[in-house]
Formats: C-alpha cells, sequence, structure tokens
C-alpha cells in the first residue's frame, strides 16, 4: 500500500546534515572531537543571531562525525553554518541540504 505525500506547507523544517571524515574506523580521536564540538558552539550562535535554525547534535562513529542542525530554509541556515563547515579540517565532508522538495549533496 502506497502512503501519499503530506501536501506542501511553508512551514516545514528543513535540515543542513554534515559529514567529516575523520581518523581511523571509530570516533576520531580528542582533538577532533572537541574541534567538532567548537564548531557546533560557534555554528549554533551564529544560527541564533541569524534566526535562521538550530544545531541539533552530533554523532560519532565509524570514522566519522555527522552534525544536525534544523531550520525553516535549508539554504538560508547552510549560508550561515557554511564558513564554519569549511574550516573544519577533516576530509572528505561534505553536507545535505534536505528540503520538503528532495536533497542536495554539496561537497566541503
Amino acid at each position: 500500500m502506497e502512503t501519499p505525500s503530506a501536501p506542501d506547507n511553508g512551514d516545514e523544517e528543513h535540515a543542513v546534515i554534515a559529514h567529516f571524515r575523520l581518523a581511523g574506523d571509530g570516533f576520531g580521536d580528542v582533538d577532533q572531537r572537541e574541534r567538532v564540538f567548537t564548531a557546533e558552539r560557534e555554528m549554533e550562535a551564529a544560527a541564533a543571531r541569524a534566526c535562521v535554525g538550530e544545531i541539533d547534535g552530533n554523532e560519532f562513529g565509524g570514522g566519522e562525525a555527522v552534525v544536525y542542525a534544523y531550520g525553516p530554509d535549508a539554504d538560508a541556515l547552510f549560508r550561515v553554518l557554511e564558513p564554519t563547515l569549511r574550516s573544519l579540517p577533516f576530509r572528505p565532508a561534505h553536507v545535505v541540504l534536505r528540503r520538503g522538495d528532495g536533497e542536495t549533496r554539496v561537497e566541503l
């Protein structure tokens, strides 16, 4: 049975999901995790100042760090977060911009 799509409503929350490759196959090293935590605090402050959304946490594991952010407009949120995301040295890295009509991958 197919589930119908919900109608597009203008107040749908969008997401910016950043993926960074860390050292090894685990949680990265302590310095890497600290850099991600510091970047999260910077992005949270920037998103709050610009009133474009919020940082909703992270996941570490499998040699990767993922940072989640949500707001009403993924593109506006990404523009605010982008300088900090690009400043993190971990590569390869990419961001998924999730909108109501689909998603876009941006390489960092």
